[in-house]
């Protein structure tokens, strides 16, 4: 059944991607004499597809569960705006879908080497003949593989200063929405593609179910940053990542300031959270953002940019003044040490 549903959505699109090239982009391609890019092109469209189908369904899904069960009011949407970019952005998924081609060849040299030197190759489909062989096991296998690499990619993100300074793009986001998932710096986006698209690789996942699960673990995160006000009960919200789990994530002084560099990083199981100690199941709405945005006695308030531009020029100046406090003080002990 899980074969036929996938082999199902799998025609639709590629029905979709043959129609837009014939019809669109192969006489677009032809005019302005890019047809050497033609195939590359017919397989990137696939990926383009599934992402747009993926920006209408979340918004036809949970904008409305926004306006009727919001988890807090705002007066506007104005700082909501800039998310849609990222958004668009992001789902049309050029950035995994490249990284994931990009490393094939290199990854089939690999493989190659290994055989050559008689070297096991890792295959984690065939660990349990008979039941690994079975596509729905295979799948949730590669999910949970990859699910807690994420894991370990995001806590480690707030672990280390100058990748924080990528990081707190996102978490910059006072108004939380539906959007605010994509919202990252692009240079967090492409450390991100080609590291996910490493470990696909390694695991032995197939293009076509490499686009699925990116697109669930997309479509999942975008109902995690949802501004609904909803658990999923004592028993879900300690598998699944829950909107109310996330939020907490987010929640200034509590997901990325805690006593352990914070809570809740799990990207769609939460039972890693559990699992490393990092887990808070307080539901309590709290305000989202980072401390220093907030006005303070004697302290200005820090501004992470309000439009996309600036939003990615800012992570770099933070980042340059990092690395310049640590030489600062690399040299200050260079000299005491000398006196």
């Amino acid at each position: 059944m899980f074969h036929s549903i996938l082999s199902s959505l799998d025609g639709l699109v590629s029905w979709l991607q043959t129609l837009l090239y014939v019809d669109v982009v192969q006489p677009l391609l032809y005019q302005i004499g890019l047809m050497d890019y033609d195939e590359d092109t017919y397989d990137a469209l696939y990926w383009v597809i599934v992402g747009v189908l993926e920006v209408l369904a979340m918004y036809a899904i949970l904008r409305p569960l926004e306006a009727f069960r919001p988890a807090e009011t705002w007066k506007d949407r104005k700082g909501v705006r800039v998310d849609v970019l990222y958004t668009w952005i992001v789902k049309l998924g050029i950035l995994n879908l490249f990284f994931f081609f990009t490393f094939q060849p290199l990854f089939d040299s690999m493989q190659s080497w290994l055989r050559l030197h008689n070297v096991p190759n890792l295959e984690i489909d065939n660990l349990w003949p008979g039941v690994t062989t079975q596509p729905l096991v295979t799948f949730v296998i590669y999910l949970l593989i990859l699910d807690l690499a994420g894991y370990w990619y995001h806590r480690l993100e707030h672990r280390i200063g100058i990748w924080w300074e990528l990081h707190a793009v996102h978490h910059s986001q006072q108004k939380m929405s539906l959007w605010t998932d994509d919202r990252n710096h692009l240079l967090d986006d492409i450390l991100q593609a080609s590291f996910f698209a490493c470990v696909a690789l390694v695991i032995g996942v197939e293009p076509s179910q490499f686009v699925v699960l990116v697109a669930i673990t997309n479509f999942m995160q975008s109902v995690q940053h949802a501004n609904i006000r909803l658990h999923f009960g004592w028993l879900g919200d300690r598998i699944i990542v829950s909107p109310a789990f996330h939020r907490r994530h987010h929640a200034i002084g509590f997901g990325h300031e805690g006593t352990t560099y914070g809570c809740n990083f799990g990207v769609l199981f939460s039972f890693w959270d559990i699992l490393f100690r990092s887990a808070s199941f307080d539901r309590t709405v709290e305000p989202t953002g980072i401390r220093d945005q907030l006005a303070a006695p004697g302290v200005k308030p820090v501004h992470y940019g309000d439009g996309f531009i600036e939003q990615h020029w800012l992570a770099f100046k933070r980042i340059a003044a990092r690395l310049s406090a640590r030489r600062a003080g690399s040299s200050a002990s260079d000299n005491s040490a000398a006196v």
